[in-house]
């Protein structure tokens, strides 16, 4: 507003201003002043013209000023997710490589096997001096753990594996039988000779086995177990899940 009366009187001061003003008659002078008027009138007219353009112009530029201000509002919450959309990436492909893993392991490593003593007839065996149990009749040898020419499973990764055996015999000796694991001991089964005609027990564990440890079931001093093709004296096993180093 101080811009618009600050012109309108310079306008106003030039247009007075002209050469011969004083010597004008009345006549000349009323002429001239309502000549200024009327010019005065159409400037006036034009700068209520500017003012109302000079507005337009102060409200369209609020509204850009808002609309940079939203747009970079948006651009600040694009980046966040973003930032939010490359962490779920990273986090996702974690996941993937994880299951890609889970799979190789649980294809690459099956290993699992049942076997009985006697693979035809009937079989008495022990007392002896060889003392290790043979289990010659193959049920299942998934990974060929199990060496039926030894009697010995040697377990091909690391991880827990799952035992059971089961053992059956006469009065007339020690029955049962024990777990070896690398030469030592793990569980066993056992029964004193008795009065009744026969026993049958059986005994599972889960161990931890590193690749190469080496198992095989061995009867005790004296013993003796007994096996025909009813399969009453097995030996199984099979990996739980692999464990990593």
């Amino acid at each position: 507003m101080e811009f618009t009366t600050s012109l309108l009187l310079t306008l106003l001061g030039l247009s007075l201003i002209e050469p011969g003003f004083g010597q004008r008659g009345d006549g000349d002078t009323s002429e001239w002043l309502t000549a200024k008027e009327e010019l005065l009138k159409k400037l006036e007219d034009k700068l209520k013209y500017v003012e109302r353009w000079q507005s337009d112009v102060e409200a369209l530029e609020a509204r850009l000023n808002a609309t940079v201000d939203e747009l970079r509002g948006q651009k600040a919450e694009v980046e966040k997710l973003n930032k939010e959309n490359e962490g779920l990436k990273t986090r996702l492909h974690a996941a993937e490589k994880e299951i890609d893993g889970l799979k190789r392991d649980s294809g690459a490593h099956r290993v699992a096997f049942s076997a009985s003593l006697s693979n035809f007839g009937e079989i008495y065996k022990g007392p002896c001096t060889d003392k290790t149990l043979i289990f010659k009749r193959i049920f299942s040898n998934v990974g060929d753990g199990y060496d039926e020419s030894t009697g010995v499973f040697t377990a091909p990764v690391d991880g827990l594996y799952y035992f059971s055996f089961s053992t059956y015999g006469y009065n007339t000796h020690v029955m049962g039988a024990m777990l070896i694991k690398n030469g030592i001991r793990q569980i066993s089964t056992y029964d004193f000779p008795s009065v009744d005609g026969s026993d049958s027990s059986s005994n599972s564990v889960v161990l931890q086995l590193a690749a190469g440890d080496k198992l095989h079931m061995e009867l005790w001093d004296d013993g003796r177990v007994f096996d025909n093709l009813n399969g009453h004296t097995t030996f199984s096993g099979f990996l739980v899940f692999p464990l990593s180093k």
